[in-house]
């Protein structure tokens, strides 16, 4: 049977889940809620890029993500950041929507699927 580990488990959720080396990351959010959106983008970014590296993996390796906003049209400053943190070449397949947020304060939430 085939070995799945788990990081950052609670009772909800893991902040990771690694499978064949395929690398699923819940949902990032900002824990700064006082940011606007480029800063809330900011900080899921790099929490994102720690949790692949924690997983044996980084930003030339995403396959997918999701990105919810809670109005889409922060879509703009959003892609900023966003295009100037994917290495060149390298951007997943991803959707972008915009959502109701469990906390109404938070402005991104960012779910990534990469291999190792």
């Amino acid at each position: 049977m085939s070995k799945i580990t788990r990081q950052g488990t609670n009772q909800i959720l893991s902040s990771s889940v690694e499978y064949h080396n395929f690398v699923y990351l819940a949902g990032m959010t900002a824990d700064d809620l006082s940011k606007d959106i480029k800063g809330q983008t900011a900080e899921v970014l790099a929490k994102i890029d720690a949790a692949l590296e924690a997983n044996g993996t980084d930003t030339t390796r995403l396959l997918s993500a999701q990105i919810w906003l809670k109005d889409i049209r922060d879509r703009g400053a959003m892609n900023e950041l966003w295009t100037a943190w994917l290495p060149a070449g390298m951007a997943p397949a991803r959707a972008c929507v915009e959502a109701n947020m469990a906390d109404p304060r938070h402005l991104v939430e960012i779910m990534i699927t990469a291999c190792r």
